[in-house]
């Protein structure tokens, strides 16, 4: 079968950071099923692994977000049959989806949407989860409007995360959204996918906040650098409010800032079920089935913003660089072999 990937921890825009190599197709056993991948999407974490060493410059395959139909089922798959159209991330310790076939275990997979294609399906799997686990799971929002009011600032909200998100804490839990983007297009399309206001995080967001009449929040949901907006996050979180970030703290940040406030830091990261293989960890495939209905009842629109066919190295170097440019708004996805 064909596949993206590398031996060699490289930057994007270098010849073998992305190389197309036939390899062995996968076989389907115990819980896995295999499917035959039809549309994978990038990420920032795609970027951040094809930044780490490989032990031994062993073959690596990246990529967290597929859609594809089920070509074969393992002997202890109760979910799926062969021919399902299905969407998923996968796992971060297993082979990744930029190849024509992956192997996924079932509880982390669900039936695709079925009003949208492979293309608008593939964006949204690794996001979704995030948003969903960040939202419902961390910060312990309510999914059936028993928060409805209360106040969340969505720092970065413009990309692939906040896109669901703010779709999420609107249509489900029915906040009050503020989330920040920078440029005109990323503030637009904030609002069009629900934001009640959009400020600068450039900006003094403290100052942006008071200006709106919403001095201090009851969340914080952080998709980007939290160590350089920290000072501020612990600044406008009311007391007892909750704090959820994706990212690393790359400096020494000080917790001790939320004491006075009894606040709550939390961090999310969407494959702890799956790495740890946690008992909940059907949660993944129940939440996306939730989502795919939602999608289909025209409650949450798909968080694509850009389609390329095919999938090969050199549209998978050009969609890194692009994301890596720190510029993207929703989704890049890459579409069908050649």
């Amino acid at each position: 079968m064909k596949a993206v990937g590398s031996y060699k921890a490289l930057a994007a825009n270098e010849t073998d950071a992305f190389i197309d190599q036939e390899i062995d197709t996968p076989v389907a056993t115990g819980r896995n099923i295999l499917v035959a991948v039809k549309a994978v999407s990038v990420n920032p974490v795609d970027t951040k692994v094809r930044k780490r060493p490989h032990p031994d410059e062993t073959w690596r395959v990246l990529g967290w977000d597929a859609s594809g139909v089920v070509t074969a089922v393992g002997d202890d798959v109760s979910g799926f049959s062969v021919g399902d159209e299905v969407y998923y991330a996968g796992c971060i310790t297993k082979p990744g989806s930029n190849s024509e076939y992956q192997l996924v275990d079932e509880r982390i997979a669900a039936k695709k949407p079925s009003s949208l294609g492979f293309a608008e399906s593939a964006a949204l799997p690794l996001t979704t989860i995030t948003a969903w686990e960040g939202l419902f799971d961390r910060l312990g929002v309510s999914k059936t409007g028993q928060d409805a009011g209360k106040t969340i600032l969505m720092i970065g909200a413009a990309g692939g995360v906040g896109s669901i998100a703010i779709q999420l804490a609107k249509k489900l839990a029915n906040l009050t959204i503020i989330a920040t983007a920078s440029r005109p297009e990323s503030s637009d399309w904030c609002k069009a996918r629900g934001a009640d206001h959009v400020i600068n995080h450039y900006e003094d967001i403290s100052a942006q906040l008071e200006a709106i009449g919403c001095a201090n929040v009851d969340y914080v949901f952080c998709l980007t650098n939290i160590a350089g907006y920290w000072k501020t996050i612990t600044d406008v979180i009311k007391p007892m409010g909750k704090i959820c970030t994706i990212v690393d703290f790359f400096e020494d940040s000080n917790l001790d800032l939320l004491k006075l406030k009894s606040a709550t830091f939390v961090f999310e990261f969407m494959f702890s079920r799956s790495m740890h293989q946690t008992s909940d960890m059907g949660e993944v495939g129940k939440l996306l089935a939730d989502t795919a209905g939602l999608i289909d009842n025209g409650d949450l629109i798909t968080t694509v913003s850009n389609i390329v066919s095919p999938i090969n190295a050199d549209n998978m170097r050009a969609v890194h660089t692009a994301i890596e440019e720190g510029n993207a708004i929703g989704k890049s996805v890459l579409e069908g072999w050649s």
